[in-house]
């Protein structure tokens, strides 16, 4: 079958649990066009066949006895910030290159453990530190969309491998909105869980407080399949909560867009540099889900102003942090011939961290210092619980709350944004990592350059199952999670 790359997950599992074909030949497929396409894409930085298609034999054999799962031999792509035993983890780092993870990440565990095939690793900003995929030590991924822009970041690689169907479905991490952004990039659904719903054991961290793993696929129903996978408790992750996982996928029709209050926040409409495109698509899927049932409510979010300061004080402190291990001694890239033990940290750190990672690590360790982490960081995190109150106070009146994903389309590659300009790109999705919440993107449309354009949906904690039904039901009465780019149409 040629159009295997087609077919959605639930069209996958049927199709494996009544042997149209095989998980060899459906892992086979996409291998065979990550050989052809990925050369143009450049979103694998490790494709691990030989494993693969063990893995997709020992799939078959539970297949064929009876005892499989419901994704046993679907293949799945993960970010390379997720460790993966025997295999090259490098979180896009030079520091990283030639580190060969000696465990599974639970996330890759748990989706081994249901069967799933592992295609590869795929690339990312450096320590997951960027917008646009462009800071990887790999060199940048393109977007599927159109070559000559960026597919978003952090999870660039992540979201380019789905959306040029080089994998059914695949792993990310949002730190500040690095699911939602490049799901909105490269007209994905992308969903960022509560923090603590899905376990941070054996993800490379950036900003442990902030950090959260989480689906990325075509559909929320994919979402939904691949969640029912990796959420849950973890005793290895102290951040781990342990609360009762919902069946997303059979929650999916569960929620009533009719009654539905959607808050639309008054402050983020009218936010400078917002695309009119973006607008006009996003107040067009608002006017579909109006159209179907919700009611639009009208809120203040009035600490709007703080996101990204806040967000930008904090997490550099927690990068500063995390990644101080790194110094040439005990792991990771060491320099040639070091003079002594200080010029073996300075040039290991300076040569084995990009520039986006060393900015962050000298604000951060700033913000850390005698003298000012009182007046920056400890501010800073009084700042965040005002914008967690802030949301809280908002879900008084409304269910979900509704956002662009991000101000524009994709960049193009190459664009130099100034950090600035980079950081203020981030303004709709940061707040929902300070507060903990969980959000997700929908792809709901393109701009002028027939780039996608992405809403989201903001939901109170653990109302993952909710957003997901909403989206689902959307994506019942409109197909843009169906359009696939021109590379994506090609067949092998």
């Amino acid at each position: 079958m040629t159009d295997l790359h087609r077919l959605s997950i639930r069209e996958m599992t049927e199709g494996l649990k009544t042997a149209q074909f095989s998980s060899r030949e459906l892992t086979q497929h996409y291998l065979d066009r990550i050989a052809k396409i990925d050369g143009r894409v450049q979103s694998y930085v490790t494709v691990t066949a030989e494993q693969a298609l063990a893995q997709a034999d020992a799939a078959d054999n539970l297949l064929k006895s009876g005892t499989a799962g419901i994704l046993t031999g679907v293949p799945i792509a993960h970010k390379d910030i997720f460790c993966t035993q025997g295999i090259r983890t490098s979180a896009g780092s030079k520091m990283l290159d030639n580190f060969i993870s000696p465990y599974d990440a639970t996330v890759v565990a748990k989706t081994k453990e249901a069967g799933l095939v592992t295609l590869g690793k795929v690339n990312m900003d450096e320590f997951a530190m960027g917008s646009t995929s462009e800071s990887s030590f790999y060199g940048a991924t393109k977007n599927p969309w159109n070559l000559e822009h960026v597919p978003g970041g952090s999870s660039g690689g992540s979201a380019a491998v789905v959306a040029a169907d080089l994998a059914p479905i695949a792993t990310g991490t949002d730190t500040g909105g690095s699911i939602r952004q490049p799901a909105s990039f490269c007209g994905l659904t992308g969903l960022k869980p509560t923090y603590g719903r899905v376990s941070r054991f054996g993800m490379i961290a950036f900003a442990s407080s902030l950090d959260q793993g989480g689906p990325m696929a075509r559909s929320a129903e994919d979402c939904a399949f691949l969640m029912n996978t990796i959420a849950g408790h973890d005793a290895k992750d102290s951040t781990s909560v342990d609360k009762a996982v919902d069946d997303y996928v059979a929650n999916l029709n569960a929620t009533a867009v009719k009654g539905l209050r959607i808050g639309i926040p008054k402050q983020y409409f009218n936010v400078q540099g917002l695309d009119a495109d973006v607008k006009a698509r996003v107040e067009e899927s608002l006017k579909k889900l109006q159209e179907m049932g919700a009611t639009l409510v009208e809120i203040d979010l009035n600490m709007t102003e703080a996101y990204v300061p806040t967000y930008y004080l904090i997490a550099p402190a927690e990068a500063s942090s995390n990644l101080s291990r790194y110094d040439g001694v005990r792991y990771g890239y060491r320099c040639e011939n070091p003079t002594d033990i200080l010029d073996l940290y300075k040039r290991s750190r300076s040569e084995g961290f990009g520039a986006e990672v060393q900015r962050r690590i000298l604000i951060g360790t700033y913000a850390l210092s005698a003298g000012y982490y009182d007046a920056y960081y400890v501010k800073a995190q009084k700042v965040r619980r005002l914008i967690q109150q802030d949301f809280l106070k908002a879900f008084e009146n409304v269910d979900v709350i509704a956002a662009p994903s991000a101000p524009t389309t994709a960049y193009k590659i190459g664009a130099n944004l100034s950090p600035t300009e980079m950081y203020l790109g981030d303004i709709y999705t940061l707040a929902v990592n300070l507060a903990g919440l969980p959000a997700i993107n929908a792809p709901v449309g393109f701009d002028a350059n027939q780039l996608p354009v992405g809403l989201q949906l903001i939901g109170n904690y653990w109302s993952e199952s909710q957003l997901l039904s909403i989206v689902h039901q959307y994506q019942q009465n409109t197909d843009w999670h169906t359009k696939r780019a021109a590379i994506a149409e090609e067949n092998v």
